[in-house]
């Protein structure tokens, strides 16, 4: 079973006390657009791998809620995370670490872009946050690089946990463009977000 460290899981703990004093924030100022889905497509290589070795980790959770509905307290809950994670995670490439280029695993202190997604969705989904509302999604980024990030789906619409920025971000505001993510009824397919790369296997990179 994957844990996190007992750094990580301190600090968090501290977090989420402090949230529970603290009035809800302003969610979102308006509503966002949806993602389109085309076919399924090729999961990461990296993410096959990552699911082989924690396969607990990678079961549909047979939940309804594939557009989790956000109040306030949601909102300051998922910016609260999301900072924190950039916060206690060091980027580090898989390279550096593990000597390897591809190496998705729950990270304590250092890690990639992948890593990063893994701990956020673990511990959202922990604090309630509907597991098929959290989509690990791979992207390009302004510069055309392969980079992961998190899709939280919303009633309101899709937007973006990324280790690069604090700010919660429509999936439109965010320069980057969308590749494939995992699929709503099973995490362990994946689906396009772009029909003219179908079937195009594509990993994330680490985040400098």
């Amino acid at each position: 079973m994957l844990r996190m460290g007992k750094g990580v899981a301190l600090m968090l703990g501290c977090l989420m006390a402090l949230l529970a004093g603290v009035p809800g924030a302003t969610a979102a100022s308006k509503a966002a657009t949806f993602a389109h889905e085309y076919d399924d497509t090729l999961p990461p290589i990296g993410f096959v791998d990552y699911c082989q070795r924690n396969p607990d980790s990678c079961l549909p959770a047979h939940g309804k809620q594939r557009r989790v509905s956000m109040t306030d307290e949601k909102w300051l809950l998922v910016r609260m995370v999301n900072a924190f994670v950039n916060g206690a995670i060091a980027p580090v490439t898989d390279e550096t670490l593990y000597g390897t280029a591809e190496y998705w695993t729950l990270p304590t202190d250092a890690g990639d872009c992948e890593d990063v997604v893994l701990l956020k969705k673990k511990i959202l989904e922990s604090k309630g946050v509907p597991a098929e509302a959290l989509r690990i999604t791979v992207v390009l980024d302004e510069h055309g690089e392969g980079h992961a990030v998190l899709s939280l789906v919303t009633s309101r619409g899709d937007f973006i946990l990324d280790n690069r920025r604090n700010e919660i971000r429509d999936w439109q505001a965010t320069g980057y463009t969308l590749l494939k993510r995992q699929s709503a009824q099973d995490p362990r397919k994946w689906v396009s977000l772009e029909p003219a790369r179908d079937g195009q296997a594509i990993g994330g990179t680490a985040s400098k």
